[in-house]
């Protein structure tokens, strides 16, 4: 690594393990598939996932190198296992919600479901663009996966008013987007959306791996043109301060529906605290530690992790 922390090497930033009580691994998909549809039959009983499953394997093809006329993901931060990641969070937000009472219909839970599956897809690229990475599309990534969603959903035969409502839930992982602003058709719409923006954020900071990955976020964002950085430790010397951003919009642009995750461990596993949320401060608390071993002052933050979108 680059800069100014001397570290033996990138694992010296691996957290310890998150305690999940459904012990999960996200580089198991079918794993994640597995619980996904658990969680969601033991909130509806009967559940069609034709369309979910679909989309669940194409996405795997995608991300794989065997989707027809794409490349495999070559971007090593926005990878296979964060979609997974999101994907499993969004999963327990949405049953968290149930959980407070909030009636969803089955066919927007398929939506919110596929919509974690698609909503990075925007950094695959295709079989004819040979330059460089995906990472050189961070900044329009949104879009690009709103582009290919559509596209998908089209050539699938999926009804034609799914486009509109997933590319609402898609902009939602925009961290400079006001959610208010964006068109939903139904307040429900609006929570599914704000849990997906909650899960991409959730899922990536709570995993055990995060601080170890965020040298590949670094080489994504030098790729996509996103300044702010002189090198890797610039970026892990904003990461505490990127936190303190994400609890704001968690709170002020997504309605805390991050809260739904403690009822979700309390009302199916007795766990009356947050895991996901002591995983982040626990990777922060970390990342303080070693930046103070090596007797560090925090430069000015600025705004380069609020263009992480």
């Amino acid at each position: 690594m680059r800069g100014e922390m001397n570290m033996t090497s990138p694992s010296s930033l691996r957290s310890e393990p998150v305690t999940c009580p459904e012990r999960i691994s996200l580089d198991n998909p079918q794993d994640v598939r597995a619980e996904v549809k658990k969680s969601v039959v033991s909130m509806f009983g009967t559940f069609a996932f034709k369309q979910f499953d679909q989309v669940f394997s194409d996405t795997l093809n995608l991300f794989n190198g065997n989707y027809p006329g794409y490349r495999p993901c070559n971007t090593l931060y926005h990878d296979l296992s964060h979609t997974m990641d999101c994907l499993l969070v969004t999963a327990k937000l949405i049953h968290g919600a149930f959980l407070n009472g909030i009636t969803f219909e089955k066919n927007d839970v398929s939506l919110g479901l596929i919509s974690a599956l698609m909503h990075d897809t925007g950094y695959i690229q295709g079989v004819d663009d040979k330059t460089g990475t995906g990472a050189k599309y961070t900044v329009c990534h949104i879009e690009r996966s709103i582009e290919f969603m559509k596209r998908y959903f089209h050539e699938n035969g999926f009804p034609a008013e799914y486009g509109p409502i997933c590319s609402n839930f898609l902009r939602c992982t925009g961290l400079e987007v006001k959610i208010a602003e964006i068109k939903f058709k139904s307040q429900e719409h609006e929570i599914l959306g704000k849990i997906l923006g909650a899960a991409d954020l959730i899922g990536q900071m709570a995993n055990d791996n995060y601080l170890e990955k965020l040298p590949f976020l670094y080489n994504e964002f030098k790729e996509g043109g996103v300044s702010g950085y002189k090198n890797e430790f610039d970026l892990l010397k904003e990461t505490p301060a990127f936190w303190e951003l994400v609890k704001k919009r968690l709170v002020l642009e997504l309605g805390q529906v991050d809260r739904y995750l403690r009822d979700y461990l309390r009302i199916l596993w007795g766990i009356n605290h947050d895991l996901y949320r002591q995983a982040i401060d626990r990777n922060i608390e970390r990342l303080q530690s070693l930046l103070a071993t090596q007797r560090l002052a925090f430069p000015g933050i600025g705004e380069a992790h609020s263009k992480w979108v």
